[in-house]
């Protein structure tokens, strides 16, 4: 579990739709072998440790959900611990399991702010509220706009200084995590909302 606050950027060594190695400093501190890291918003197990850097390994799930397939050596990816139990939470919960992806529409300056556009389809959008939370390649933000269309997040300075979402063209492909609430929502009450749940004598 993870909070979608970033703790640094790392950049990516080696890749081959397998084996991730990316360099980083912060993170290193304490981690080890088998522990869980969110890279890119994605819930990933390190399986190796070296100097200045560390190794996950990702599975056609992994990428066929995440914009991981384009990948590139020296690209940045926005770095996170698992939570120990009793730390702060700052964001929100975030489990790390992408829902799928959106594209970044346009970025543009709101005073001392950042706004950015953000499309993607029903399949995420029935999620999405106003002033709800939602996860951007690991960070965790508040949805300022949304329509049928997409979403607006607005990003304050020091985040966007220090997470890969200034090194995001228009174009770019960003992995995408729901508030988890929202779906068990969906699913607690769909049953009733389809006429199929006990009380309604359907089965």
């Amino acid at each position: 579990m993870f909070s979608g606050i970033v703790e640094e950027v790392g950049r990516v060594r080696e890749y081959d739709l397998r084996r991730m190695t990316v360099e980083a400093s912060n993170v290193l501190a304490d981690l080890r072998v088998s522990d869980s890291i969110s890279v890119a918003g994605v819930c990933l197990t390190v399986v190796d440790l070296g100097d200045g850097e560390f190794t996950v390994e990702t599975v056609p799930e992994t990428v066929e959900r995440s914009n991981f397939g384009a990948l590139k050596p020296g690209r940045g990816v926005n770095l996170e611990r698992a939570l120990a139990l009793g730390d702060r939470i700052g964001g929100h919960l975030v489990q790390g399991h992408v829902d799928g992806r959106a594209v970044l529409k346009a970025a543009t300056k709101d005073g001392n702010s950042t706004r950015l556009r953000f499309g993607c389809g029903p399949d995420l959008l029935q999620y999405v509220v106003e002033k709800g939370f939602i996860t951007v390649d690991g960070t965790s933000l508040t949805i300022t706009a949304v329509d049928d269309e997409g979403f607006d997040v607005a990003i304050i300075p020091f985040t966007f200084d220090h997470t890969t979402l200034n090194e995001r063209a228009v174009g770019d492909e960003v992995n995408i995590e729901v508030d988890v609430t929202a779906k068990y929502v969906e699913k607690l009450v769909s049953p009733y909302v389809n006429g199929t749940s006990a009380e309604s004598g359907v089965k």
